[in-house]
């Protein structure tokens, strides 16, 4: 289900990272049956991780999911549509910062939670060893995003209740139930964590131009691999097959 979900979402690749690193960074295999063809391939690894604040592709990630430690299993329930992304302006209707209005920083779709810029905020205490106390530094806590906060509506800056519709296009976009206005999706969703967006990158002299990495260059056709060398270097296939049986 949460596959799916991510799969179907408007959320974009923050990391910048490709998925196949980010699987591999956070993996841990106990056991693993030997590359051999007499055994039965089996792996012993582990399934259930504590997503935190900590994204799955950094070093706090596996600090806080290292071998042999267990947590108390937290049960999320999934969000079909998930409605609320980096950049968004939101209104906060719980705890000390109830009323107040945000911008989105972050997305943690694993546990429902948004992090939204100087809003619900605590300080904490970072690199306190034995002789030295540490620092304190101030923190968000994250928002959870079914009844800590709701958007806000750009037409008169007042939080609104929102549904998802299709304009005559075909495109999926949210609307305010309240003024019928559409909230679209901020281009800062768009931003990698190297904050670079596709519009925004300039080709250098060793890149490889976009429209040759577009360009189609392969041609489906009935022949092997041997064929298209033989073709392309002008071989001909002068010999004569010996005659096989078959029985």
């Amino acid at each position: 289900m949460r596959i799916t979900q991510y799969l179907t979402s408007k959320l974009k690749n923050f990391s910048n990272l490709p998925k196949e690193y980010i699987e591999r960074s956070k993996k841990q295999v106990y056991w693993k049956t030997p590359a051999e063809k007499n055994y039965l391939q089996t792996t012993v690894e582990r399934k259930r991780f504590r997503y935190t604040t900590n994204r799955s592709w950094t070093g706090h990630f596996r600090q806080q999911n290292m071998p042999g430690t267990m947590r108390r299993k937290v049960f999320v329930e999934p969000v079909e549509d998930w409605s609320f992304f980096r950049g968004d302006r939101i209104e906060v209707l719980v705890g000390k910062d109830k009323g107040k209005q945000g911008i989105v920083t972050q997305v943690i779709p694993e546990r429902n939670w948004v992090i939204v810029e100087g809003i619900n905020w605590h300080y904490r205490r970072v690199g306190a060893e034995k002789d030295f106390p540490g620092i304190i530094i101030k923190s968000e806590a994250p928002l959870h995003v079914t009844k800590d906060i709701r958007l806000v509506d750009p037409s008169d800056l007042q939080g609104t209740e929102f549904e998802w519709r299709f304009t005559e296009e075909g495109e999926k976009v949210r609307v305010s139930t309240r003024s019928g206005r559409i909230i679209p999706i901020p281009e800062t969703n768009n931003q990698t964590y190297d904050y670079k967006t596709p519009n925004a990158y300039i080709e250098r002299e060793k890149d490889t131009p976009a429209a040759v990495v577009s360009e189609i260059t392969f041609q489906p056709k009935l022949a092997t691999f041997e064929m298209d060398i033989m073709e392309e270097m002008g071989i001909k296939e002068e010999r004569t097959p010996a005659k096989s049986y078959w029985y």
